[in-house]
């Protein structure tokens, strides 16, 4: 396992629950603390990470979520099990029978299931329907609430994530693991600053890695003001949907390189600065696929409307069965997505930017 590999496999293994962010900070200061840039936490777990800065030059911010889909225990019952709450919009049916860690107080990771009414026990009407999550409970093995709460020390507010150690399928460069959305669009960012590392360049760049993006963009609301950007570049890992959709279809397919979004519900990207992409790409041989959604939304929609507007696209690896315990990228879509971030960012300068 080569060292990219190694870093995104350590992002992916993280646990990184929104508000809950601890850890991924630790790594992104593992991965740039021999770079030439300031390294900043506020107080929502948000990272900006800054070149030194040039007086007069536009700054751009190269920003990816840091937190993932999880969960929050909600109560105790008086069987030890839990009652949770999701934080991000995971799918129902996906989470039964799921190996879950929850986080004490304390730091502790206790290994849990998640689980629901078994099969034995379950009427014609329950098999039937799928579960609610209210219906499901997190079982750490417990007997006794105060089993839960004096062994494991647990309690509620304490978070929890999928139990998921990323591993790579060497034969193609898959790989599976969770919290591609958006642990790969962290390590996008990463890398791309390691490779700008004391390069001249005619911006002013802030990486930012911004908490809370799947309960609201909480985190992108505090971090763009203490920017100041001029331009935005959000990079996200993106669901794919080449595994449903008819081939005419396909917007966001596995190994068929980075996508841009020219539309979701938060935000109409920004025409000029998306041709500019679409041309960089083409010009450098880059494949890459565009995608026009119904639903969806990104730290973009937040950032875009601030300081009177701020031109800003979304670049994304794609990721199959983003949110849900177990996802796919393609390693070389992570590498295409960061030769084409590290290009664009060569390229931009204040002309470039006010034509936008």
């Amino acid at each position: 396992m080569n060292e990219t590999v190694t870093m995104i496999k350590e992002l992916s293994d993280a646990f990184g629950a929104s508000g809950f962010e601890e850890d991924v900070v630790a790594l992104a200061r593992k991965y740039t603390r021999d770079l030439d840039l300031s390294f900043k936490v506020d107080h929502m777990n948000n990272v900006i990470m800054q070149r030194p800065a040039k007086e007069g030059l536009p700054t751009v911010m190269l920003d990816a979520h840091s937190d993932e889909v999880s969960f929050m225990i909600q109560a105790i019952r008086d069987n030890g099990t839990m009652d949770f709450l999701t934080l991000g919009g995971f799918d129902p049916k996906t989470l039964s029978a799921s190996k879950v860690l929850v986080r004490t107080r304390t730091g502790k990771k206790v290994s849990g299931i998640i689980s629901s009414k078994p099969v034995h026990f379950q009427t014609a009407e329950d098999k039937n329907s799928l579960p609610a999550v209210d219906k499901m409970v997190i079982d750490v093995g417990a007997t006794s609430k105060e089993e839960a709460m004096n062994v494991y020390g647990i309690r509620v507010g304490d978070p929890a994530v999928p139990a998921v150690t990323m591993e790579e399928k060497e034969e193609t460069g898959v790989l599976l693991g969770k919290a591609f959305d958006c642990r790969i669009g962290v390590a996008v960012v990463i890398e791309a600053l390691r490779r700008l590392n004391k390069k001249e360049l005619d911006i002013n760049l802030v990486g930012t890695l911004t908490a809370q993006e799947e309960v609201g963009e909480r985190g992108a609301k505090a971090a763009v003001g203490q920017v100041g950007p001029d331009l935005a570049i959000m990079i996200e890992g993106a669901p794919a949907d080449d595994t449903f959709t008819p081939d005419y279809k396909i917007q966001t397919g596995l190994g068929r390189g980075p996508m841009i979004r020219h539309l979701d519900v938060s935000m109409i990207a920004n025409p000029r600065l998306c041709n500019y992409v679409i041309d960089m790409a083409q010009q450098a041989g880059i494949p890459l696929q565009e995608a026009v959604r119904r639903g969806g939304g990104t730290n973009a929609g937040v950032v875009h409307l601030t300081t009177g507007g701020v031109p800003s696209i979304v670049i994304s690896v794609p990721v199959r069965y983003a949110h849900s315990s177990y996802c796919y990228v393609s390693l070389n879509d992570y590498l295409q997505t960061v030769d084409l971030v590290v290009r664009i960012l060569t390229a931009l300068n204040e002309e470039t930017i006010s034509r936008f």
